[in-house]
């Protein structure tokens, strides 16, 4: 057995020319989608996803604004900025690229974007959402994830799933998503004791715990699906994602390369949730 390797760009690609598809529509009917970006400070990887993010709305025709702070900003700029971007009619989604600066309130400023503009979907609204099955935004990475298995025709229903990693940006959102297409999920973190008896037991393997090669082959069983949302860095400049790919090739039957998997659907359901957003805004009914 050779494992199928799950394309991303491809995947992602084909969702765009839907998601511009879609946008086309609204345009017809006098609507333009606008996601709002804003970014305090000068972190060099925060801006490099700023920037792509402002590209891949270009490339789908959703205007994007732009809204840059000094790293000394007081938070109460940033808030006002967002209370009147909640009441714009041209702006459908509100991001604020993290990490902020010491000096902010994560939770404050996420909790001040209004939930239907919510797109990263970090509104406690949209995360308690999650829990009944309700929500407004799913988070973008888990989004993309359930993406990718449903394109690759991966069952989910009665599947044992394992996530490694229990982040409120991945983690615990991709648990609860699973969970909502009736699959049998199981958490691991940090603090898991014998971390290979619980990923043995996987059908699908979601891994974003940040480690490099921390799953291994002997910890999968054979014909799982491995998806791994990890992105590191390794001395000598390689990026990697947390599972032993090429080790696991043989063993697995599906595995999401990195890089090339699930990076890009996390902008591609960005760009989803913001269209979403105008859809609902025109009185469309949003495409999930």
């Amino acid at each position: 057995m050779t494992a199928k390797i799950i394309n991303g760009v491809a995947v992602s690609a084909a969702m765009r020319t839907e998601i511009r598809q879609r946008v086309d529509v609204l345009k017809q009917r006098g609507v333009t989608p606008g996601l709002a970006v804003i970014m305090v400070g000068a972190n060099p990887a925060s801006a490099v996803y700023v920037r792509n993010k402002i590209r891949a709305c270009a490339e789908v025709g959703i205007q994007s604004f732009r809204y840059d702070f000094p790293a000394d900003a007081s938070p109460q700029q940033v808030l006002d900025l967002i209370a009147e971007l909640n009441a714009r009619a041209d702006t459908h989604g509100i991001l604020v690229q993290l990490p902020l600066p010491p000096q902010f309130s994560i939770s404050e400023v996420l909790q001040t974007i209004s939930a239907d503009k919510d797109v990263d979907g970090f509104h406690l609204y949209n995360v308690g959402g999650l829990v009944v099955g309700d929500t407004v935004f799913p988070p973008c990475t888990p989004y993309g994830v359930v993406k990718l298995l449903e394109h690759e025709g991966i069952e989910i229903e009665g599947k044992n799933v394992v996530v490694v990693g229990a982040s409120n940006i991945v983690g615990k959102p991709m648990a609860l998503m699973l969970m909502q297409r009736d699959a049998t999920v199981c958490i691991c973190h940090a603090k898991t004791r014998d971390l290979a008896q619980f990923t043995i037991l996987a059908d699908i393997l979601v891994v974003a715990a940040g480690h490099p090669n921390l799953i291994l082959p002997q910890m999968v069983k054979t014909g799982a699906v491995v998806i791994d949302v990890g992105i590191n860095r390794l001395p000598n400049g390689k990026l990697v994602g947390d599972a032993d790919f090429e080790g696991l090739l043989p063993k697995v039957s599906y595995i999401t390369p990195v890089p090339g998997g699930v990076g890009p659907m996390t902008v591609t359901m960005l760009l989803a949730n913001t269209v979403a957003s105008a859809e609902r805004a025109a009185g469309i009914a949003p495409k999930h």
